[in-house]
């Protein structure tokens, strides 16, 4: 399976914009072969928790509808950022497109002491299943938490997709975490990171993977967008 995790940085609060810029990295995806693109936390807004309540999303808005057209067409799982509306409330979520399957969504079971004023935690782990293998994402701060990836596994994912908005200090714990938890549960951890301005700090870029042993396969810097597409048969990752 060839996974690709995209470093983008998001125009703050436009999803118009943002969302044909997903769409150029998509059909990179689809270029290098991925059968599945996935971009960081709250991709289509920027990471603004100020900005949840406002621009909360239904996943069935019809904006996201190019999204499906794409998966569809071009056989691709898609994983966007998005906050979703729940009765009054709003999560931290990702929409997932499936070719020719109803569009699903996974809010952030675990929050940050920050976001808790303008989210609410989801309850339910997704678990995205292929012919091959089962995926789980994770979204930021809980993909730092120990038992959020030791759920996963219990649900049987043997990659874990991690979807980040992270400064420094939390890339550089991060490198030090997921290839604990890759070793741990014999699965791959692959994370997706934003780079510039988000909220009240610097994103920094890093997205990388990690094989099922822990071993790093490849890690992009600090600052350019870009693609890291990862090969699960070959073990081996690029650029792009």
């Amino acid at each position: 399976m060839k996974i690709s995790a995209v470093q983008l940085q998001s125009v703050t609060g436009d999803i118009t914009s943002n969302l044909a810029k997903h769409l150029e990295f998509i059909k990179v995806a689809v270029a290098q072969s991925a059968d599945l693109v996935f971009f960081p936390e709250l991709s289509l807004i920027g990471y603004e928790p100020k900005l949840g309540q406002l621009l909360a999303t239904e996943i069935t808005d019809s904006r996201l509808d190019v999204l499906q057209h794409y998966s569809d067409i071009l056989n691709i799982i898609i994983g966007v950022g998005l906050p979703i509306p729940v009765k009054s409330k709003v999560q931290i979520g990702m929409v997932w497109f499936t070719p020719e399957r109803p569009r699903c969504s996974y809010a952030k079971q675990q929050l940050h002491v920050d976001e808790l004023p303008f989210f609410v935690a989801g309850d339910v782990q997704l678990i995205l299943e292929t012919s091959t293998h089962k995926l789980a994402p994770a979204i930021c701060y809980e993909s730092l938490q120990l038992n959020h990836a030791n759920n996963a596994s219990n649900l049987g994912a043997n990659i874990y997709l991690a979807s980040v908005a992270k400064p420094v200090g939390g890339m550089t714990n991060a490198q030090l975490h997921y290839p604990a938890i890759a070793r741990k549960h014999n699965m791959y951890a692959i994370v997706s990171n934003s780079v510039g301005p988000c909220d009240n700090f610097i994103s920094v870029g890093q997205s990388a993977a990690w094989n099922n042993q822990g071993e790093l396969i490849l890690k992009m810097d600090s600052e350019s967008e870009g693609l890291l597409i990862v090969d699960t048969i070959s073990g081996k990752a690029s650029i792009n």
